[in-house]
């Protein structure tokens, strides 16, 4: 018999750890590699800048409003629930049923992928190009093995307690920032003026990169337009997850300050650590060689040219310490949304259950097996296109939340109020539908799969609501 079934979370994390998570969540694999393919797309350092500008703005702007959400709702689920208050349980229940099928999964698969890349340099043997079975057009390789070993062991570590994963998110961020950090500075301490000056010469000349010819061709109009989209999609990438820190608000201490404060302070420290990173590349690299980076390892060339041969083995430590971290606060956070979900009643009953260390175990496997089932599909280009696209929605729709909960709840306590309302999360909302649409329509065959897992929601809701 058990004697003790917690039935509720218990509150151990401070601000510190809710910045920690968002900034843990959110730096992952992506500033390292996708600058490489955003100057491929556009050719030019003055657009490159621009469009992590561009998505740290935004970024800022959509997690500040997320904090008039969280003060108003400062419960376990976060995004879900505020989701669900304005619009009613069924587009709930498909941004949860998004959220497990791509969202969470698709990207804890992205970055345990990106770990895999990066431990290859440590032990060649675990590269993607070791194929270790074949059956048909299947096949299975170490780094796929490598990838969903990292995703069993955090979720081993997460249903242990919220408390060692507090350490471990705590220190490893910590070391991650620091490091990120330090590459920055040592960056500019080695850049070189003709390098720089050769990269801004044509600051705003966007063009984008013939890969079979190695030549520059010039773009404008729907082009460029779908060359920023292209491009977006990186820095979009690189900057989600940030929302982690609302599944968790029933851990969080003083949650009405406390999770609005670290939505603030996490995103605006990670979007000033991207634009300097990407400032410090043009400082080093050379345009031509950030567009060619081998395997898009932008980083790598990065630090071969400020640490010489050694730099390479420093940022696969450096990548594989951020995207550890990074996948210890998205299994954290993620296996919270379902839960509060199952409470509801739209989710396996058995996700409604805490273990004996107060953690949604039951949650955290079910999410683990799906993820590692994805690392086995997908390469990482395809996966952020899934994902990002459906993570935008959902923003979006969270955002339009704030305006549609002020006419429902007039009365409603809210300590916090969103910051500019209703000009910066109106500015949000045109910005990424203007991105949603782009990429729908520049990259349809990726994104439109992640759009029609989403729609089939539709049916599983009315089917397991006719079971009821």
């Amino acid at each position: 018999m058990e004697d003790h079934k917690p039935d509720d979370f218990k509150r151990e994390l401070g601000l510190l750890d809710g910045t920690m998570l968002v900034v843990g969540s959110m730096i992952g694999s992506g500033i390292f590699i996708v600058s490489s393919d955003m100057v491929r797309q556009l050719g030019s350092a003055g657009w490159l800048i621009a469009m992590w500008v561009l998505t740290g703005t935004i970024t800022v702007i959509a997690a500040v409003s997320y904090g008039e959400l969280s003060a108003m709702f400062p419960k376990a689920g976060g995004q879900y629930v505020y989701i669900k208050e304005a619009y009613g349980k069924l587009v709930g229940f498909l941004y949860g049923w998004s959220f497990f099928a791509v969202i969470q999964t698709g990207t804890i698969a992205a970055v345990g992928v990106a770990f895999a890349k990066f431990a290859a340099y440590l032990y060649a043997p675990l590269s993607d190009k070791n194929i270790l079975y074949e059956i048909g057009d299947f096949k299975l390789n170490a780094a796929q093995i490598v990838s969903i070993f990292t995703i069993i062991l955090l979720s081993y570590i997460n249903s242990r307690g919220v408390k060692n994963s507090k350490i471990l998110q705590t220190v490893l961020t910590v070391i991650k920032i620091l490091s990120l950090a330090g590459l920055i500075i040592f960056g500019f301490m080695a850049a070189k003026a003709e390098v720089w000056d050769a990269n801004w010469t044509n600051a705003w000349t966007s063009q984008t990169l013939n890969v079979e010819t190695g030549s520059w061709l010039p773009i404008s109009g729907t082009a460029l337009i779908s060359g920023i989209s292209a491009a977006l999609v990186g820095s979009m990438f690189s900057s989600v997850a940030w929302e982690g820190v609302t599944f968790i608000a029933g851990e969080i201490k003083n949650p009405k300050r406390n999770v609005g404060l670290s939505l603030f302070l996490g995103t605006l420290i990670v979007s000033v650590i991207y634009i300097l990173a990407n400032i410090m590349y043009l400082a080093v690299v050379p345009l031509y060689e950030i567009a060619t980076a081998e395997s898009d390892r932008v980083a790598v060339v990065a630090s071969q040219s400020i640490f010489g041969s050694v730099g390479t083995l420093i940022i696969a430590v450096m990548i594989m310490i951020s995207t550890f971290a990074c996948n210890n606060g998205l299994i954290m956070a993620g296996a919270r949304v379902y839960y509060t979900m199952a409470q509801d009643g739209v989710f396996f009953k058995k996700a409604a259950e805490l273990n004996h260390a107060s953690v949604p175990a039951w949650s955290i496997w079910a999410q683990c097996i799906w993820a590692s089932a994805l690392c086995l599909t997908g390469k990482y280009g395809d996966l952020l296109d899934f994902v990002v696209i459906i993570v935008l929605i959902f923003y979006i729709l969270t955002i339009l939340g704030i305006f549609i909960l002020r006419k429902k709840m007039p009365n409603a306590e809210r300590p916090y109020k969103a910051f500019g309302y209703p000009f910066l999360p109106g500015l949000y909302l045109i910005i990424a539908t203007a991105i949603c649409i782009a990429l729908l329509y520049t990259k349809t065959s990726t994104s439109g799969w992640g759009v029609l897992i989403m729609l089939i929601g539709i049916p599983v809701y009315y089917l397991t609501k006719a079971k009821e």
